[in-house]
């Protein structure tokens, strides 16, 4: 059985951090990307990290302020976020692509992944 778990997610306060976990159970040879969702968005590619972590992809909104990594013994992959401001704000998930163990391109792209959770929902506000 293939299943994604999202955890971590809070109501924090503006420039508070966060870590973010997905489990991913089942399998543990894939790429792992993060995706957040606003209501009324589409679903916004974060980061991906590729099964041997030594490949790693950001988009431009993280401007440094985000950093993915995953532990193969835990089944895990974390995404620390630092710095928050309101407009993080939004249903942050975690994706699987099972084709390969190297981030897809684009690596923003969902339709380059075929394992989803179900979220976990960051609000940024004071």
């Amino acid at each position: 059985q293939l299943q994604l778990v999202e955890s971590g997610g809070a109501l924090v306060q503006p420039g508070g951090s966060l870590r973010l976990s997905c489990k991913h159970s089942g399998f543990n040879r894939y790429a792992i990307g993060w995706f957040r969702q606003a209501p009324g968005k589409e679903a916004q590619g974060l980061a991906c990290i590729s099964y041997k972590d030594d490949l790693i992809f950001y988009a431009d909104s993280v401007n440094g302020r985000f950093t993915i990594s995953r532990d193969n013994a835990e089944n895990t992959t974390y995404l620390q976020m630092t710095a928050l401001k309101a407009e993080d704000t939004a249903l942050y998930l975690c994706a699987a692509d099972r084709r390969s163990g190297w981030c897809p391109y684009p690596f923003t792209r969902p339709d380059n992944y075929d394992s989803w959770g179900q979220g976990t929902q960051v609000t940024v506000s004071s």
